[in-house]
């Protein structure tokens, strides 16, 4: 069918109006979009302030965040810090020409592990004192000179002094090994063994010298000198010998005041008042 031939169809088309369609949202649902863009551009604002905000107090910058300090060498933290968690670090410093100061309400503990995570040395300050646990223990000064030194087989002390300040001086329960002991100056050394006996050796000899004053022996029983291949020699300007026993007076009655020293097969010494010859036979009983 051609064209011409349908001539009343093209008619009713050309009659109709073309149809407008309208595009985008009205009404109740574009009210809610511009509350929602609305409610949404004031929740960033809030958001951004209060970013800031925190940024100012918490004092954010480049290099850190308020006390902490991110530097070259690690992390440098200024004031007062606590931390409630374990600390693991390779090196804690203060900054130079200040103390370091570990506080806690319990205590500090320094624990070293090896490779297998197995404790080998530790260190804990408490409030019942300080405890360490190692196979060695040193002290150095400053100049690297050892000043003590403890393991399992001996205590080393290197100091050219050891003083002991206790009024009850120092206690060894088994012997001590040393080449030199003395008092301060103008203090007395007591050697002293309240209830077992205490014994001096040395293979060259024990020498005892009071060049400032006295030098006492005292004992409650006997006190024995014994040289089993040399002497023993009395080197003074006066020797006494106090409260030896008296042998009997002579046949005369007179009171003397010179006597003469006896001496018995046994050691024991005596006195005897002397006369022109010996008179220690006439007091031999004393020797019993």
């Amino acid at each position: 069918m051609t064209q011409e031939q349908c001539p009343h169809r093209n008619n009713v088309q050309s009659t109709e109006k073309p149809q407008v369609y309208k595009v985008g949202i009205y009404g109740w649902r574009k009210r809610c979009l511009y509350f929602f863009v609305l409610l949404l551009m004031i929740l960033i604002v809030v958001n951004l302030a209060l970013t800031i905000w925190i940024l100012k107090v918490m004092n954010f910058t480049i290099d850190g965040m308020g006390h902490l300090r991110i530097t070259e060498r690690g992390l440098k933290l200024e004031g007062d810090s606590e931390f409630l968690q374990p600390l693991y670090a390779k090196e804690i410093q203060s900054r130079p020409g200040s103390p370091l100061f570990l506080q806690s309400s319990k205590n500090v503990s320094v624990n070293i592990l090896n490779e297998k995570k197995q404790l080998v040395s530790q260190l804990v300050a408490g409030s019942h004192g300080v405890h360490a646990r190692g196979k060695m223990l040193e002290v150095k000064s400053s100049a690297g000179k050892l000043l003590f030194s403890a393991d399992d087989h001996e205590v080393v002390v290197g100091a050219e002094k050891l003083r002991v300040m206790g009024a009850e001086g120092a206690v060894f329960s088994n012997s001590v090994e040393t080449p030199h002991v003395r008092a301060e100056p103008f203090k007395e050394l007591r050697l002293e063994s309240p209830t077992r006996s205490l014994y001096m050796e040395a293979p060259k000899g024990v020498k005892i010298e009071a060049d400032a004053g006295d030098f006492q022996v005292t004992c409650r029983s006997d006190l024995r000198l014994e040289s089993k291949d040399g002497e023993i020699s009395l080197d003074a300007s006066k020797i006494k010998l106090l409260r030896l026993p008296e042998g009997k007076a002579s046949p005369s009655g007179t009171r003397q005041t010179v006597f003469e020293v006896c001496v018995c097969p046994n050691g024991k010494l005596f006195l005897s008042q002397a006369g022109t010859g010996s008179t220690c036979q006439i007091s031999s009983n004393l020797c019993l």
